[in-house]
C-alpha cells in the first residue's frame, strides 16, 4: 500500500478534497444518534446544519476521499488508472484529526467519506473501518458519520462498518447494466446490489432488535442512499426514473441522487455535451423523484415509452395535469388528501393544512394563499366552492402559456437561461460556455413529464 507521507497534509486535503466533489449522495439527515455527554459531536437535529449546494451537495460535512488511488479505469471518473493526475492517501489518523479540529473550529457537523479503490475492495474497506473505528472509540466523535461501502468487500467489514456509521451508500453509478459494462468495465451491477441488499437487511434486523432491546446497537440509522450519473449514457428519463423506483421498492432506500454528468474525460464512448452538463434535467428527475417519495405517483404516470422523457419547460407535476385534465378542476372542500396531491401548487404540508382546516369552516381562496397555496399555479386546477378564483379556460394550449410564464427558482442569467452548478470550487463551469442548449417548440410539446 502506498502512503504519501512525503506530502503534507494540507497538500492531501487539497487533492482529495478536490477528488470527492463528484459524488452528490451526502445528505446528513435521518440520524439521532444519542451522545453519552463525554464525547464531542451530535447527530441531533440542531446539530446538523442543513445547508445543501444546487448539485445536492451538504457543505456542513467534511468531504474527502480516503485515497484517489484506483485500480479501476472507469471511463467518466477523474481518478480512474488511466489518468495522471496528483495521488494522495491519508492514514486513518489523519482523516480522524482533521475531522476532530474542523468541528473544533465550527466548520463542519459531520463527516462523508468515500475513497478510490486501492489493492483491493477488502484493503480499502478494510481502511475505512479503521478510520471511522478510531473516530468513534478513540477520538470519542459522536457527530454524523456518512461512509461509502465498497462492492466487493468482506461483508463482514461492511457490517462491522454498519454499526458505526450513521448513513451508507453505495453508488449504482449508471442506470443500466448496458451502461455499466460500457464505461465502468471493471465494476458489476451483481457486486453493487448485493452489498445494498446486506445493508437493508442488516437495518431490518437492527429495528427489531432495538424494538426489543431498548441499549441496542443501530445498524446504520440514518439508512443507505445511492446515486446514478445523468447523460453518460443514452437511457431516457422513463428507464432512470423506474430503476430508482424499483430501488425504493426493493431496497428501501432512503434517496436516490442525480448527478449530471460532467465530461472531465476524453474518450470516444463519453457524449460530447455541446450545452454543458444536464443539470435541468437533473432538475426534473429530482422533482419527479419527490413525487415518487411523497405524492403517490408512481414512474409510468409520469412518463412511458411513448412519452420517455421529461418536458424541460414545465416541472413534471404540472405536466402530468395537462396530460390529465380530465381529472380537474378539484374542489378543494371535498377533494380527498391524495387528491389534492396531484394538484399543481398544493405540496404535502398544504395539503394537510387544507383537510385539517376543513374540518372547522369552508375554504375560500384567501384562506388558501395563507395555508401556502401557490395560487399561481393552483388556480387552474382548483375550485372553492364550486367557484373558479377567475373566469379561466380549462384548456391545454391557454393553461401551458400561462404556466410557461412563471419562472421556477433556478438560477437565471441576463442572456438568458443558464442553469449552472453551484460550486463550492473555482472550477464551477467545466469548461462549459454558460449557455443552455434550448430545445425547439417540437421537442418540447412532444416531452411527456
Amino acid at each position: 500500500m502506498r502512503i504519501m507521507q512525503e506530502m503534507s497534509l494540507m497538500e492531501k486535503l487539497n487533492i482529495l478534497s478536490d477528488a470527492a466533489k463528484y459524488d452528490v449522495a451526502c445528505t446528513s439527515s435521518g440520524s439521532n444518534r444519542r451522545g453519552d455527554g463525554k464525547g464531542i459531536g451530535s447527530t441531533v437535529n440542531a446539530g446538523i446544519c442543513h445547508s445543501f449546494s444546487a448539485d445536492g451537495r451538504c457543505i456542513s460535512l467534511l468531504k474527502i476521499l480516503f485515497t484517489n488511488e484506483c485500480i479501476y479505469d472507469c471511463k467518466y471518473c477523474q481518478n480512474r488508472r488511466s489518468n495522471d493526475v496528483p495521488r494522495a492517501s491519508f492514514t486513518p489518523d489523519e482523516v480522524c484529526r482533521l475531522t476532530i479540529e474542523f468541528y473544533r473550529r465550527n466548520y463542519i457537523e459531520g463527516l462523508f467519506l468515500s475513497s478510490g479503490i486501492i489493492q483491493n475492495p477488502n484493503v480499502t474497506m478494510g481502511l475505512l473501518y479503521q478510520t471511522i473505528y478510531k473516530l468513534r472509540t478513540q477520538y470519542h466523535f459522536q457527530g454524523y458519520i456518512h461512509v461509502k461501502a465498497i462492492p466487493g468487500a468482506d461483508p463482514e467489514l461492511i457490517r462491522l462498518t454498519g454499526f458505526l456509521a450513521d448513513r451508507m451508500s453505495i453508488n449504482l453509478e449508471l442506470p443500466t447494466a448496458e451502461g455499466l459494462s460500457r464505461l465502468a468495465p471493471n465494476k458489476h451491477r451483481k457486486t453493487i446490489l448485493t452489498p445494498m441488499r446486506q445493508i437493508q437487511n442488516g437495518i431490518s434486523v437492527s429495528k427489531q432488535e432495538v424494538a426489543f432491546y431498548r441499549h441496542a446497537p443501530e445498524f446504520v440509522p440514518a439508512g443507505q442512499s445511492t446515486q446514478m450519473i445523468i447523460g453518460a449514457t443514452p437511457e431516457h428519463d422513463y428507464e432512470i426514473l423506474s430503476v430508482a423506483e424499483s430501488l425504493y421498492r426493493k431496497f428501501d432506500l432512503k434517496r436516490v441522487f442525480y448527478s449530471a454528468f460532467v465530461k472531465v474525460n476524453e474518450d470516444k464512448d463519453l457524449p460530447a455535451l455541446q450545452g454543458g452538463p444536464p443539470l435541468l434535467r437533473e432538475h426534473r428527475l429530482y422533482q419527479a423523484d419527490w413525487l415518487l417519495r411523497f405524492y403517490g405517483f408512481e414512474a409510468g404516470e409520469l412518463l412511458s415509452e411513448k412519452n420517455p422523457d421529461f418536458n424541460l419547460f414545465l416541472d413534471p407535476k404540472a405536466d402530468w395535469a395537462l396530460r390529465h385534465l380530465e381529472q380537474f378542476p378539484v374542489e378543494v372542500n371535498r377533494a380527498s388528501y391524495e387528491e389534492l396531491l396531484r394538484v399543481p401548487g398544493i405540496g404535502v404540508k398544504s395539503a394537510r393544512r387544507i383537510v385539517q382546516a376543513r374540518r372547522s369552516s369552508r375554504l375560500e381562496y384567501q384562506h388558501l394563499k395563507k395555508i401556502g397555496v401557490v395560487l399561481k399555479r393552483a388556480i387552474y386546477f382548483i375550485t372553492c366552492n364550486g367557484r373558479q378564483m377567475y373566469p379561466l379556460r380549462i384548456e391545454e394550449n391557454f393553461i401551458t402559456r400561462q404556466l410557461l410564464g412563471i419562472r421556477e427558482n433556478l438560477p437565471f442569467e441576463k442572456d438568458g437561461v443558464t442553469y449552472q452548478q453551484l460550486s463550492l470550487f473555482d472550477d464551477r463551469n467545466f469548461g462549459y460556455d454558460g449557455k443552455q442548449l434550448v430545445q425547439p417548440e417540437s421537442a418540447w410539446r412532444g416531452a411527456a413529464g
